[in-house]
């Protein structure tokens, strides 16, 4: 095996070796999704509370024989209250991290965001995938390719400094971001340029904090040293890019799959910029990437015990 492919086993070694943390586990009433939080439960990464209908979620485990009797379950009647019950219990603190179901992403994030019982901070939410790629040496963060249709400069800020404060999380002191776009050139009628430019100009004057950041960067000169020399970029971040900044969730989403398709890529994935980690899931996901995902949230529940032990309020 590669030694890439080893990623997201040490994602979930890193994990177990922390103490679980209890996570709100939000209408899990599919056998995917249910049988991921007891995966998890089972490899001492998460405590879940199961929230649901009740009778649902034992049909379920029956049909699928998953044991669930020793979890605990928060009863709910529909998904929408699935969604409502389970935030409340990250912003009273009950959990620590929040874990989608068979819900549809959107009923969930739309309690996330909710102004007045939800789970926004100072922060934009966004979206990181953490791909294992068997043709690059280390992890490779494509942000944001979830949750941000057509992301603002602001928002663009707070997608990298989220990212950034990840990678810090998982142990990379100072990540190489490249800005991702077409073009390696500032162009004023490519107005995402002016972003990319921007967002470097932020990092030099220190409002984004804790990486090196580049761009606007071709996909090819970001991740392939040789690409980027042939086109004369002398940068610190190509070739060796630990993180991915699309410029909207299209082209992010078209590039993660593409490298899952093509390239034999796996990806585990976490939301960001909310009080507590969100573990996002899709239904053809292994039940490796389903854990490794787990772990990240796992390992993030952490970082944050330690900031409030310490008084540091920040994300």
């Amino acid at each position: 095996m590669d030694e890439t492919r080893q990623i997201l086993r040490e994602l979930i070694d890193l994990g177990r070796s922390l103490e679980p943390v209890t996570v709100a586990v939000c209408h899990a009433c599919s056998e995917v999704s249910l049988r991921g939080a007891v995966e998890a439960a089972q490899a001492q990464l998460i405590k879940p509370v199961l929230v649901g209908p009740p009778a649902k979620l034992q049909a379920i485990a029956d049909n699928g024989g998953i044991d669930i009797s020793s979890y605990r379950l928060i009863a709910t009647d529909h998904s929408h209250e699935s969604a409502a019950r389970a935030v409340a219990l990250c912003r009273s603190g009950e959990c620590e991290a929040l874990a989608k179901g068979s819900l549809h992403t959107d009923e969930l994030m739309r309690e996330v965001v909710n102004p007045n019982t939800g789970l926004r901070t100072e922060r934009r939410i966004s979206h990181v995938f953490l791909m294992e790629v068997s043709t690059y040496p280390k992890m490779l963060m494509i942000t944001d390719a979830a949750l941000n249709i057509y992301p603002t400069l602001d928002d663009k800020f707070h997608i990298v400094q989220n990212a950034i404060d990840l990678a810090h999380a998982l142990g990379i002191p100072q990540p190489k971001v490249a800005i991702l776009l077409a073009v390696e050139l500032v162009d004023t009628k490519i107005l995402s340029t002016i972003d990319a430019a921007a967002l470097c100009k932020m990092a030099e004057r220190g409002q984004i904090t804790g990486a090196i950041v580049d761009g606007p960067l071709a996909f090819d000169t970001a991740i392939n040293l040789k690409a980027a020399q042939i086109k004369g970029l002398v940068s610190p971040v190509t070739g060796v890019a630990d993180i991915l900044v699309v410029p909207d969730m299209e082209s992010g989403n078209m590039l993660a799959k593409q490298m899952e398709c093509l390239a034999n890529a796996r990806a585990a994935g976490i939301v960001l910029g909310a009080r507590v980690p969100i573990i996002l899931t899709s239904r053809a996901e292994s039940a490796e990437t389903r854990l490794a995902s787990c772990a990240v949230a796992v390992k993030l529940a952490h970082a944050t015990r330690q900031r409030l032990a310490g008084g540091i309020n920040s994300l």
